[in-house]
């Protein structure tokens, strides 16, 4: 168990969780419900679909009690908690602010109201973290939430990270881990991972990593389980109909990846050379994993994610020949660095490590995020 000097341990967290789409809220909250078990804390991660931790999180975690959120939520016989978290605006069920309001009534303290927002690295994230929000309405009324922004500067809350994460990097053997988990002994080929939605530029990619093989830099994509498997198989059955000769003598060679732990998919993380990532919980993984990377943004209607990338890009310092190539995996523009015929740039992998490599050890200068919340409860 991990302590922090001066913060009293053993409180009951109370985190809600909304399902949305593609597991990214519940990959994040059981990570930070496990990594508070770990301090030491009790938790209780309420979720409305908690089918994806069977494979995610298979073994649980000692202090962690998962519920289903049910409608109307089941209060009976529970001790009250002492911290609430908000995951994401999943909006808590009023039915159980109306429960901790009557505990409130009889044990003469009020519960800890975090609102735990999504990460970003635009300036609103600095200026509103802990900034008050008071209920007005319902049996929260009189209440007062807090603002908590993840984050990548010292006026955030910082992001998700195991105290113990560089110990394991450290230790890690890709070559035995890679022979036990996917049966592979590589003979020398470039690994790279794809986790992503349906990037319109995955054609590209592949050609593009094809084509390289056929030039003596042999790439090996190890693709995971779900939308990312299909995407893949889609385009191929595609192309080999349209041109049988597009990965001539398997150039380009393939392995589909059954669904991982969390611990298993910083494995995968570690072990590759360039790593395709999507999403929150992913792209901060990937961060930590210090290999180059591109990060699929989850796209909104309002073209919102636009400004997100760039802000992240931004806080990367991310050089040129980085930043066109999200711009192009993203279908926010088609760089003029963009190779004739096609969408994205070439590979920089030695220019994008260096990127990547100088902001890892800026980020691990700063707090982690659950050291931070735990401070700010």
């Amino acid at each position: 168990m991990w302590t922090i000097p001066g913060v009293k341990t053993g409180n009951l967290w109370d985190i809600f969780c909304k399902v949305i789409d593609n597991f990214g809220d519940i990959g994040v909250c059981w990570r930070l419900s496990a990594s508070l078990a770990a301090r030491g804390e009790r938790v209780r991660l309420w979720v409305d679909d908690a089918s994806a931790l069977a494979w995610m999180a298979p073994e649980g975690a000692n202090g962690v009690e998962v519920r289903l959120w049910t409608r109307p939520i089941a209060t009976q016989g529970l001790p009250m908690g002492d911290i609430l978290i908000e995951a994401f605006g999943c909006e808590i069920a009023p039915e159980f602010i109306a429960f901790y309001i009557s505990k409130t009534k009889t044990s003469g303290k009020k519960p800890v109201w975090i609102n735990l927002e999504y990460l970003s690295a635009e300036g609103y994230a600095e200026r509103s973290h802990g900034l008050p929000s008071p209920v007005m309405t319902g049996p929260g009324a009189g209440l007062t939430k807090r603002f908590f922004y993840p984050g990548f500067s010292a006026k955030t809350g910082g992001l998700l990270r195991e105290p113990d994460l560089e110990a394991r990097q450290a230790a890690f053997d890709r070559p035995a881990w890679l022979q036990r988990q996917l049966g592979l002994t590589c003979q020398g080929e470039r690994l790279v991972s794809l986790f992503c939605y349906e990037p319109a530029a995955l054609g590209e990619l592949l050609d593009q990593l094809a084509a390289a093989g056929q030039t003596g830099q042999r790439t090996r994509l190890l693709v995971t389980a779900g939308r990312a498997t299909a995407a893949v198989k889609a385009y191929i059955l595609n192309k080999n109909s349209l041109n049988p000769s597009w990965n001539k003598d398997s150039s380009l060679l393939f392995s589909y990846l059954p669904t991982l732990t969390q611990y298993e998919f910083d494995h995968l993380l570690w072990a590759c050379e360039l790593n395709f990532v999507r999403g929150e919980d992913s792209l901060v993984r990937a961060l930590w994993a210090g290999k180059p990377f591109v990060w699929q943004i989850y796209p909104q209607h309002d073209d919102a994610h636009h400004h997100k990338l760039e802000a992240f890009l931004d806080m990367l310092a991310a050089p040129a020949s980085l930043r066109a190539f999200h711009r192009a995996w993203n279908k926010l523009d088609t760089p003029p660095e963009a190779a004739p015929g096609s969408g994205l740039p070439p590979l920089a992998l030695p220019e994008w490590q260096a990127a990547i490599s100088t902001a890892r050890s800026r980020l691990l200068q700063q707090d982690d995020l659950v050291t931070q919340i735990m401070r700010f409860s």
